[in-house]
């Protein structure tokens, strides 16, 4: 086991599927620049090709992640994918949801939001498809998130096509889950109750009071947070990260 616990862990750096694997760019250069091994799986062609969509995003992550010692890190909606990623893995190490959604197993997503939200993308809906994330929001909204044009451009190219029968799909039931120390990195207002739900848990919840893609405009401080939970990780389960079950009071 000591000899185990010494192998490099590398990370898996995980996009939603409504956006694009550039979210991860600058998280995942500072990452590599310190010496760390990181993949970024693409999950826009899960998209294309119609229902089932869980099944190959999960497909689409294990088939990009390292054969090896992993933590899984996923941002906004990749955080309901880490169970069944996790399942599908050799070896994970950890899990860390940064100002992500939480898994809701056996539900829809539009089953579990708000219900103003959910009727909200219902009515764009133009032919089974929903228009990009940006337009969601607006081109003022998503400004202040991304003030600088040209990353602002990079981010908003990858934006696949989303739809409407990814949202209607139910997500899988995983058993035994979760099955490695976990945490939860909030970043905005807007991800406050999950970062509680989860802290009730016993989950790490360090709080950095940034912004949603703070990953992509400001990474350094994520980065340093992220690097300080990979080191609480590697030591294992304590009393302060044993991991409550989302099948419990974190829904």
């Amino acid at each position: 086991m000591r000899q185990a616990e010494r192998m490099p862990i590398a990370f898996v750096l995980v996009h939603s599927p409504l956006v694009g694997p550039s979210t991860w760019e600058a998280l995942a250069a500072g990452l590599r620049a310190g010496g760390h091994r990181v993949s970024v799986p693409d999950l826009r062609t899960s998209l294309t090709d119609g229902p089932p969509f869980w099944p190959r995003q999960v497909a689409a992550i294990v088939d990009n992640a390292d054969d090896d010692r992993v933590i899984l890190v996923g941002h906004g909606g990749a955080g309901p994918l880490l169970p069944a990623t996790g399942k599908a893995l050799k070896w994970v190490a950890g899990y860390v949801f940064i100002d992500a959604g939480l898994p809701f197993p056996g539900r829809s997503w539009l089953k579990q939001a708000p219900p103003e939200l959910a009727e909200q993308l219902q009515a764009m809906v133009r032919g089974s498809w929903l228009p990009p994330w940006s337009e969601w929001w607006g081109a003022a909204g998503l400004a202040e998130l991304l003030p600088d044009a040209d990353v602002r451009e990079r981010f908003s190219a990858g934006y696949p096509r989303l739809p409407i029968a990814m949202f209607e799909e139910a997500q899988p039931l995983v058993s035994g889950w979760p099955d490695a120390p976990c945490a939860y990195l909030r970043l905005s207002e807007a991800y406050q109750e999950q970062a509680e739900r989860c802290k009730a848990l016993g989950w790490l919840t360090p709080d950095l009071s940034s912004h949603h893609l703070a990953v992509l405009t400001d990474p350094e401080p994520v980065l340093e947070a992220l690097l300080a939970l990979e080191r609480r990780i590697q030591q294992g389960p304590s009393r302060h990260n044993r991991c409550g079950s989302l099948a419990g009071r974190c829904r």
